[in-house]
C-alpha cells in the first residue's frame, strides 16, 4: 500500500472543490495533527487539508525539529526534517491525488518555522504560505527563487519569543527572494487571535481566489 510511504502520522481531509489549494497545516510545539484542522476550515472552507504531526518530542511535546534552547535551533536536524517534510508532501500528493503545485502551508510558531524552512530550502514545494508568529530558522546557502510565491506573515509587536527585528529580517529575506509578501502586525504576543485569522482568511481569499465567505 502507498500509505506506508507516508512517514508522518497525519490527517487528510479531501477537498470539496478541486480548484482550491491544499492547505498543509503545521502545528506549534505541543500540538498534533488535529490541532489546526478547524483553522484550516475557517481559512479556506472546502479546501483539502493535510495535517502532519511533528516527529520530534521535547519533554513529550511534538515538534517538527529539535531546538537547543529557546530560539536556538539544531540546524542539522532542521535541514533533515525539512527535506523529510518536502518528501512527505510529494508522497501525499501521489497518495491522495491533490495537485502538488497548488499547496499552501499554514503554520503557527514551530510549524511556521518549518514552513519557512521549506520556502528557503525547497521553494518549489509551496505555492504560498500563511505564517503565524514565525522567525528566521536558518540562512540558506544560496538565496531561493520565490518569484510567484505568496507569503502572509503575522507577528505580534509584544511577542516575547520572536523580537520584531527578527520578523523584519525574515520579511526582508522573503522580499529579496522575490516573494509576494504581505505583513500583518498586531498589538499582542505569541498567539493566534480571531482578528489575525480573519486577516489571513481575507488574504487567502484574494490571492487564491477562494470565494467562500466563511470567517472566524
Amino acid at each position: 500500500m502507498k500509505e506506508s510511504t507516508l512517514t508522518f502520522r497525519h490527517r487528510f481531509v479531501p477537498a470539496q472543490s478541486s480548484s482550491l489549494p491544499t492547505l498543509l497545516l503545521l502545528h506549534g510545539t505541543g500540538g498534533d495533527e488535529n490541532d489546526l484542522l478547524p483553522l484550516g476550515q475557517v481559512l479556506a472552507a472546502g479546501a483539502a487539508l493535510l495535517s502532519p504531526r511533528g516527529k520530534v518530542l521535547e519533554n513529550g511535546m511534538p515538534r517538527f525539529f529539535r531546538r537547543l534552547a529557546m530560539g536556538v535551533f539544531d540546524e542539522r536536524d532542521l535541514r533533515f526534517r525539512t527535506q523529510e517534510l518536502a518528501e512527505f508532501v510529494r508522497d501525499a500528493s501521489a497518495q491522495y491525488g491533490f495537485d502538488s503545485a497548488n499547496v499552501v502551508a499554514v503554520g503557527f510558531s514551530n510549524g511556521a518555522n518549518i514552513a519557512t524552512s521549506l520556502l528557503l530550502l525547497y521553494p518549489r514545494v509551496l505555492r504560498g504560505a500563511v505564517l503565524f508568529s514565525p522567525m528566521v530558522p536558518l540562512q540558506p546557502e544560496r538565496p531561493p527563487d520565490l518569484n510567484g510565491v505568496a507569503v502572509f506573515v503575522a507577528a505580534g509587536r509584544q511577542d516575547p519569543i520572536v523580537p520584531p527585528e527578527n520578523t523584519q529580517q525574515l520579511l526582508l529575506m522573503f522580499k529579496q527572494a522575490g516573494a509576494d509578501v504581505a505583513e500583518h502586525w498586531y498589538d499582542g504576543g505569541h498567539e493566534l487571535s480571531p482578528s489575525t485569522v480573519q486577516a489571513a482568511h481575507q488574504w487567502l481569499s484574494k490571492k487564491f481566489e477562494i470565494t467562500n465567505n466563511r470567517s472566524s
